[in-house]
């Protein structure tokens, strides 16, 4: 799979091909179903299979604090649609050039001129263009006069007779159900990054934690969890906590991984981190002192739960 960063960089060997648009925040077994489809098109027209994601997410370029918070992060969703098996993944900038695109721009500079779409496979809710004529019905129409092919990707998708979505697995991990979640996602729940330094307070209280680097502004899950933390092709049971960090006056949420038994140096080291049980919501406590304390009962439940 090849990784294309922007129109600019789309190349002769990238044209003609099935194209497919959207977030695919998590990958789920909905958009799993919708990239089958734009495989199995590809190889009908004998053509290249692309999705096209944005980054930021839009919701994220407009208001990043009442965006959904993030299932996976860009370098985990690209290896994630590696895996399914698609030739190349357009990722555009979400700036305020591409914003300032209307519909027809969008299409013309982008679908045909730059892509030279054969097929597009695409929500029927699916928004775009600062005139906010960009619809399905308005790409129905493009489409016809400019010799593509579109598509409506309707989901027959579900789970328990609920349709799949990301927001419901949004939803199953605020409640703490991570095991309901992976059965949508399909695969494990997963967040990668580097190690960093951080203010290593952890080691003050008895628990050094690895502070994994994400990137992002707002993951999907917060609180506290039993975890296996990878890092070369090697696994660690741990405790993690995904949050702010009130007790000590954080601000922005990070990743923090206190690893069981480990002597190791990971700074500046590539990990990943699979999430495996949810203990707790993360809350302030009165102090260090609490904190230790209340770790060391994290940390007791999350070695039950590797040992049973």
């Amino acid at each position: 799979m090849e990784l294309i960063r922007g129109i600019h960089n789309i190349r002769l060997h990238h044209q003609k091909c099935v194209l497919t648009i959207g977030n695919f925040d998590g990958v789920h077994i909905g958009h799993q179903a919708i990239l089958s489809r734009v495989r199995f098109l590809a190889c009908q027209y004998n053509v290249p299979s692309c999705i096209m994601i944005f980054e930021p997410q839009p919701r994220e370029f407009f208001s990043k604090e009442k965006a959904p918070g993030r299932i996976s992060r860009l370098r985990d969703k690209v290896k994630l649609l590696e895996g399914q098996g698609i030739d190349y993944v357009l990722v555009m900038p979400f700036n305020k050039k591409l914003q300032q695109h209307n519909a027809n721009d969008f299409c013309r500079s982008i679908l045909t001129d730059g892509l030279q779409v054969r097929h597009l496979v695409v929500g029927d809710d699916f928004r775009f263009g600062c005139d906010r004529q960009g619809d399905f019905q308005y790409l129905n129409q493009f489409g016809a006069e400019n010799d593509f092919v579109v598509e409506n990707t309707v989901s027959v998708v579900t789970q328990s007779q609920e349709r799949v979505s990301s927001s419901l697995i949004r939803s199953l991990l605020t409640e703490g159900r991570i095991k309901q979640a992976e059965q949508i996602l399909g695969h494990a729940l997963e967040l990668s990054g580097r190690v960093v330094y951080g203010k290593q307070l952890g080691r003050t209280i008895g628990f050094p934690t690895a502070n994994v680097h994400l990137k992002i502004a707002k993951p999907a899950l917060t609180g506290v969890y039993a975890v296996i933390l990878t890092h070369k092709g090697d696994e660690y049971p741990a405790i993690a906590n995904v949050g702010t960090r009130p007790t000590v006056g954080g601000l922005s949420t990070k990743l923090e991984v206190n690893i069981f038994n480990f002597d190791g140096d990971l700074y500046g080291e590539y990990v990943s981190v699979r999430f495996c049980q949810f203990i707790r919501e993360e809350r302030k406590m009165s102090g260090l002192e609490e904190l230790e304390t209340q770790i060391q009962l994290d940390k007791e439940k999350a070695q039950h739960y590797f040992i049973n």
